[in-house]
């Protein structure tokens, strides 16, 4: 198969150019050019897809697929669609669970409706770009499209810091806050897992929006933190506690403390989503005890989390240690 992936580099990206380098495809990657490597055997092709011709890279080229990470301006996933439309032969755009309507019934599935949005548009909130960006490629690939509706995501390369932070914490050692109930069910998709399905399906020249992401209680909060606890032989001591007084303190779930969302929260929907179709079309889903020690194998190789290629950076996530021991106290 010959892949073309979009940008590449990234989180999600360099995941999904690794499976394929893993499975002996013909793997080209268009990018800038300023962030990360690929690995060797990529064909490296360099363009600025927001630029004035900016596209002029991929003239003459001819791939069986693309995989398209783009969260920006919808019409810079339409530009590249209507590009690739005669050389291209399926689109898979790496979509988010974030484009539905807030908040959807618990286990909801594809059917649920999702937010205003245009393929057309300059600019929007994260939903908004998410969701224009499927309607652009569905504008152009119709059935060819792939609407990958990604949900949390976990693994190595992970550069918005979420499980990196736990590793990173637990490995300190000492009293960890540990916000329960310690049952809570936590619904992510591993990187490897999110790259591997996506190829199978476009390759398969599957069509339509798949929530990608594991079942809801495909593990637990108690059992990724223990999971923790073990990747990194760490002698930390998880301080379970009632969400209650954590909630009371300000502690932003999410962010303060990630992956962590209590129930009865106004996001607690982003880990309940419907994945009865992924799961029919074939996703299957890593324990989560090899996720987190190949993260924390990886983090400990590379040092720290990496900047976000070729996005702006974010917020740090993550509680610091003053307000922790203040709760703990």
């Amino acid at each position: 198969m010959r892949l073309l992936m979009l940008g590449g580099t990234g989180f999600v990206g360099g995941a999904t150019v690794a499976e394929a380098v893993a499975r002996g495809w013909s793997v080209t990657v268009f990018n800038r050019g300023v962030h990360g490597t690929v690995p060797p055997g990529v064909h490296r092709l360099r363009g600025d897809r927001t630029a004035p011709d900016g596209l002029a890279a991929l003239a003459g080229g001819e791939w069986d697929l693309v995989v398209d990470t783009w969260d920006g301006a919808p019409r810079v996933v339409r530009d590249a669609a209507r590009a690739l439309a005669g050389s291209v032969g399926h689109y898979a755009y790496i979509s988010s669970g974030s484009v539905y309507v807030a908040p959807p019934p618990a286990q909801a599935g594809e059917e649920a409706p999702t937010v205003d949005a245009s393929a057309d548009a300059t600019d929007g909130d994260y939903a908004q770009c998410k969701a224009g960006g499927e309607l652009a490629a569905t504008e152009v690939y119709g059935e060819r499209a792939l609407l990958v509706r990604a949900g949390l995501i976990l693994g190595p390369g992970e550069d918005i810091g979420r499980l990196p932070w736990w590793l990173q914490r637990v490995a300190r050692g000492g009293d960890v806050l540990a916000p329960g109930p310690a049952d809570l069910p936590v619904q992510y998709i591993d990187v490897r897992d999110l790259a591997g399905w996506t190829l199978d399906r476009a390759a398969e020249g599957v069509g339509g929006a798949f929530n990608v992401i594991s079942r809801t209680g495909h593990t637990t909060i108690a059992e990724l933190l223990a999971s923790v606890v073990a990747a990194t032989g760490s002698d930390a001591r998880l301080r379970w506690t009632d969400p209650l007084p954590i909630l009371a303190a300000g502690v932003v779930p999410w962010n303060d403390l990630p992956i962590w969302i209590p129930p009865g929260h106004e996001f607690r929907w982003l880990q309940e989503r419907g994945v009865e179709k992924a799961y029919a079309a074939g996703l299957t889903c890593r324990p989560v005890a090899d996720t987190v020690a190949d993260t924390w194998r990886w983090l400990r190789a590379v040092g720290s989390v990496p900047p976000r290629a070729g996005r702006p950076a974010r917020v740090a996530v993550g509680l610091d240690a003053a307000r922790e021991a203040a709760l703990l106290a």
